[in-house]
């Protein structure tokens, strides 16, 4: 692992290994991919401004998120399907995590179990990222689950009626490999994503079919009457909305664009971000933000613009395609002396000195 030092490093190496129909799943965006292009780009846009003399005697990343303390501000995002990626798929990211002291979120259309991963990481603070499916005893049965294995709080995808037009799927007539299936669920449900037709994917087939389009904000009252986890509205990117989640009890909002693969064209996350913060102030929830986070400076500029924490999709994948569970705790500790670097030399040593003013958008200096 010695020669892996970026979350780049990682990525060019996982683009080797992965077969196509994987790659191509986890990499791209929708449409035209100009989202999936600006989540990053928006990062490369702030400036950060540093204190001089300040005298750093110690630095300390740890946080409290939703009353558990955390190693850093970084966490794992959901993202589906892990054993494409690596044979011991999900387990291995929630190891990862629990090594490192930091949350690990779990995707409903996972290919490891809830109980699985509790079973495999039982120290660790695990997250379960809810769709509500038309059959709301389905949805039930999952939160009655994952409460019942000992995870903190449910991330509700709240920005997926369905799922967008990612190209390289539909080109690649994208499914599940045949000895894998969605570990969560028994039946049809766990195999039909492998059911195609002619110029579809078989997962947007498996989500027109079965996710309900008819979700409101009365939903997530609905959802909080089943379960006393704390809510963790995932999709978040107005702040309308966001105001929305926190008066339906919601106890976050992860400012989200579902990794830019759902509609092109709107905002990346950390441009969102400020207004939601801005928006939620009076309101007891915390925020967080996914999307474009490849180094310890982005997850910088998050925390300066408001964000609590920030979460990692892709980096994780790549360092689990490339050494499973020690990929991943080198991807994550990558980004942590980042961080510890970027604390230090800014002269922020805690998390509570990373103010909005240590960032600028380039767009405050002058142009020479």
């Amino acid at each position: 692992m010695e020669k892996y030092v970026s979350v780049k490093d990682f990525e060019d190496a996982a683009t080797v290994i992965l077969p196509k129909a994987a790659r191509d799943y986890y990499r791209s965006g929708a449409t035209d991919e100009q989202t999936l292009a600006d989540n990053k780009l928006a990062f490369l846009r702030l400036r950060i401004r540093p204190k001089c003399l300040v005298g750093i005697t110690r630095c300390d990343l740890r946080t409290t998120i939703l009353g558990h303390e955390i190693s850093m501000p970084i966490g794992i995002s959901p993202t589906a399907m892990q054993r494409m990626a690596h044979p011991d798929g999900e387990l291995a990211n929630a190891k990862a995590a629990q090594a490192e002291r930091i949350i690990f979120t779990l995707s409903t259309i996972a290919t490891s179990s809830i109980e699985e991963v509790a079973s495999a990481a039982p120290e660790a603070i695990k997250w379960f990222q809810l769709y509500i499916y038309t059959d709301r005893e389905i949805t039930r049965n999952l939160v009655l689950r994952a409460d019942n294995a000992g995870f903190q709080a449910i991330a509700l995808t709240v920005d997926t009626p369905l799922f967008g037009i990612r190209r390289a799927d539909i080109r690649n007539k994208f499914t599940l490999p045949p000895h894998l299936s969605f570990a969560n669920f028994e039946g049809h449900l766990a195999t039909k994503i492998h059911d195609t037709e002619e110029g579809s994917s078989g997962l947007n087939n498996y989500v027109n079919n079965l996710f309900d389009k008819t979700l409101t904000w009365e939903d997530v009252k609905w959802l909080k009457s089943i379960t006393k986890l704390p809510i963790v509205a995932k999709g978040i990117l107005r702040a309308d909305d966001a105001v929305m989640a926190a008066r339906a009890g919601c106890s976050a909002i992860l400012v989200s664009n579902h990794g830019a693969r759902q509609l092109d064209g709107v905002p990346a996350t950390i441009e969102a971000l400020p207004e939601i913060v801005k928006a939620v102030r009076d309101y007891n929830v915390e925020v967080y933000l996914d999307g474009g986070v490849t180094s310890g400076t982005d997850v910088y500029k998050a925390l300066a613009l408001g964000a609590k924490m920030v979460f990692i999709g892709r980096p994780a994948l790549w360092g689990l395609a490339v050494g499973g569970q020690a990929g991943v705790q080198k991807t994550l500790n990558i980004l942590r002396t980042e961080l510890e670097y970027t604390f230090q030399i800014a002269g922020t040593p805690t998390v509570a000195d990373v103010t909005s003013d240590m960032v600028r958008h380039e767009s405050s200096y002058c142009k020479l």
